[in-house]
């Protein structure tokens, strides 16, 4: 059975019950981040050996009934002068170098300011959300 408005607490007491959870919550996260980045920072100790012995072994490392060390290259690439990045992909007609994503406040204030220019395919959904803040 569905509550109805009127068997719901006064809104000062939800008020009150939404930012007690909030603070268990952010506590919770806090606690979470702590003891996650001493075991990342353990992790990290770690793999600085196994990359260390996989040079020393040429290669990736097996250790029978216990798993495999397999030593990868990651590379990343960004930019520090998007204007210029914007004039290379233009020139190049390289429009895949880019992630499928929209700039959602770009998007937004574009369409404010041109309602007669919806993008063909484009999908809007909008809905009501609440903020809490403290008094």
């Amino acid at each position: 059975m569905q509550e109805t408005q009127s068997e719901l607490p006064p809104t000062p007491v939800l008020v009150k019950a939404y930012l007690k959870m909030r603070e268990a919550r952010s506590a919770l996260s806090a606690k979470y981040e702590e003891e996650d980045k001493k075991i990342k920072d353990q992790m990290e100790a770690v793999e600085g050996f196994l990359l260390e012995t996989c040079k020393r072994a040429g290669g990736n490392v097996s250790i029978p009934g216990v798993g495999v060390v397999i030593r990868g290259v990651s590379t990343r690439y960004w930019t520090s002068d998007w204007e210029a990045m914007h004039k290379f992909i233009e020139e190049n007609n390289a429009l895949d170098l880019l992630e499928r994503r929209i700039a959602q406040r770009a998007m937004s204030e574009f369409l404010k300011s041109n309602p007669d220019k919806m993008p063909k395919g484009m999908n809007v959904e909008s809905k009501y959300t609440v903020t809490v803040r403290r008094s």
